[in-house]
C-alpha cells in the first residue's frame, strides 16, 4: 500500500513539474520557429534549429546596450542593498532599544505594501525632488538604483536580522578587546559570517531587479537607458506581435539569471532558513 502511494505521489510530482516548466518549454521551442510554423502548432518541436531569429532579436533589442544598462542597475542595486541592509540589521540587533525594535517592525511592515499603491505618488515625489535639489531621480540609471534600494532594503534587513541574531556576541566582544573599532568588527568579524544569507539576498534581489519591468518603465523614458525587460517589449506592438522574435528575446533575457542561480543555488535554502527562522 505504501509503495503504491509513493508511486502515485512521484507521478503527481512529475506531472506538476511538467506543468510548471511548460512555459519554459514553449519559450525555447518557439524561439527557433518562423511565424507560420509557430501559428501552426505552438507545442510542436521546431523543424530546424535556426538561430536567425536570435540575431534579429538581438539587433532589434539593441541587446548590448540593454544588457549593459541592466547589468549596471542590477550590480549597483545589489551592492548598496547588501552593504546598507547588512549594517542596518547589525545595528538593530546589537542595539537593544525600543527604537530598534520599532524600526525593525517598520521594515517588516513595508514588505506588505504593494508597489502598485505607491508607484504614482512615488513618481510625483521623485519628480519634485529632482526639480528641488537638481539630482536626476527620473530618467536615469542612478535614480532607478536609488528606488531599488528603497524597495529591496526591507526583505534584506529581515533576512540579515534573523541571521545576525545567531552570531555569538562574544566574537565581537573579543575583537573589541583586541583593539578593533565597530567598523572593523563588522567588516572583519561579522560580515564574513553572513556569506550564506548575503548570497541569498543577492539571488532574490537579482531575480527581481533583472526581470523588473514596471518600475523601469515608469522611471526610464530614454531609449538609450532601456533595460532588458523594456527592450523585449519592443516585440509587442499595438497591432502586431512578433512572437518568434519575442520568444528568442525572452530566452536571451533569462539566461544570465539561470546561470547565476545555478552557480549560487547551494546557498539559497541555507540562507533563507537561517535568516527567517533563527
Amino acid at each position: 500500500m505504501k509503495k503504491t502511494v509513493k508511486i502515485f505521489a512521484e507521478i503527481g510530482f512529475i506531472v506538476l513539474c511538467m506543468i510548471y516548466l511548460s512555459p519554459v518549454y514553449i519559450v525555447i521551442t518557439n524561439a527557433f520557429k518562423n511565424r507560420a510554423e509557430l501559428y501552426e502548432n505552438m507545442l510542436s518541436l521546431p523543424n530546424n534549429l535556426d538561430f536567425i531569429y536570435f540575431a534579429e532579436a538581438m539587433e532589434k533589442m539593441n541587446i548590448i546596450n540593454a544588457f549593459k544598462n541592466s547589468f549596471i542597475v542590477t550590480a549597483a542595486s545589489l551592492f548598496v542593498i547588501v552593504i546598507l541592509a547588512s549594517m542596518a540589521a547589525w545595528m538593530i540587533v546589537r542595539v537593544d532599544h525600543m527604537f530598534s525594535r520599532v524600526l525593525f517592525m517598520v521594515f517588516v511592515a513595508t514588505m506588505l505594501i504593494p508597489f502598485q499603491t505607491l508607484m504614482m505618488p512615488l513618481m510625483q515625489v521623485m519628480s519634485s525632488m529632482s526639480r528641488a535639489i537638481g539630482l536626476p531621480f527620473i530618467n536615469s540609471l542612478s535614480g532607478l538604483v536609488y528606488m531599488n534600494l528603497g524597495f529591496g532594503a526591507s526583505m534584506a534587513v529581515f533576512l540579515y536580522h534573523g541571521f545576525i541574531k545567531a552570531i555569538p556576541r562574544s566574537l565581537e566582544e573579543a575583537a573589541v578587546i583586541d583593539g578593533c573599532n565597530k567598523f572593523r568588527v563588522f567588516w572583519k568579524i561579522v560580515f564574513p559570517l553572513l556569506k550564506p544569507v548575503t548570497v541569498t539576498v543577492m539571488i532574490l534581489d537579482m531575480i527581481w531587479i533583472w526581470n523588473d519591468f514596471l518600475l523601469p518603465s515608469l522611471v526610464l523614458s530614454d531609449k538609450k537607458l532601456r533595460t532588458i525587460p523594456l527592450s523585449t517589449a519592443s516585440f509587442f506592438g499595438q497591432f502586431t506581435i512578433q512572437w518568434n522574435m519575442a520568444m528568442a528575446g525572452l530566452l536571451l533575457a533569462i539566461l544570465p539569471i539561470i546561470i547565476f542561480y545555478i552557480a549560487a543555488q547551494k546557498y539559497i535554502i541555507k540562507g533563507v532558513a537561517s535568516g527567517a527562522v533563527k
